[in-house]
């Protein structure tokens, strides 16, 4: 606060000189995986948030994807972004090489985003369809599930806001 009591903002150049220089290379830690896309225009978005966390992205090879990414991406610097033909068969690799699989999804056995710990160990975070969610055939591929509560009468969020929760949450930063 200033003198005034009154809230002061950063400077962009002070802003600047707390991040990092360069964009990041794959830390293979945080991995946010929109496996079955709707929307393009919500993959720009959770990629920007996927830098703000120091995560990569994951997705399918679907013909309007690169193109969405590119629209939708506003950031300066590349992003890694992993590409996936076959979704399922991705996260069957990834929960055999030691993954921890986190799906957003709900589900009986799910644990409020309140409770999900930061991950520890290399972690994607799986998001389904925005109006089918998760695929039954790639439920079994879940170590964990995790709800976002809501109040409202929407069924979810999108899957860039709720990405968006989720990553802060999985790389401590709430």
């Amino acid at each position: 606060m200033t003198a005034g009591g009154g809230i002061r903002t950063r400077p962009r150049r002070e802003i600047r000189r707390s991040r990092r220089r360069r964009a990041h290379s794959c830390w293979d830690h945080l991995i946010a995986a929109p496996l079955w896309p709707l929307h393009g225009a919500n993959l720009g978005t959770l990629l920007r948030t996927c830098d703000a966390v120091g995560a990569c992205l994951a997705v399918p090879r679907f013909s309007w994807v690169p193109e969405a990414l590119e629209r939708g991406n506003t950031l300066r610097r590349a992003s890694c972004v992993h590409w996936v033909n076959d979704p399922r068969g991705w996260l069957e690799r990834q929960r055999a090489e030691g993954s921890r699989v986190v799906g957003v999804e709900l589900a009986d056995e799910a644990v409020r985003l309140a409770d999900l710990p930061a991950a520890r160990r290399r972690t994607v975070a799986v998001l389904g369809h925005e109006r089918h969610g998760i695929p039954p055939d790639a439920l079994d591929l879940l170590d964990q599930a995790v709800e976002i509560p809501m109040v409202g009468h929407g069924h979810s969020l999108n899957v860039a806001v709720a990405g968006s929760l989720v990553l802060y949450k999985l790389a401590g930063l709430l």
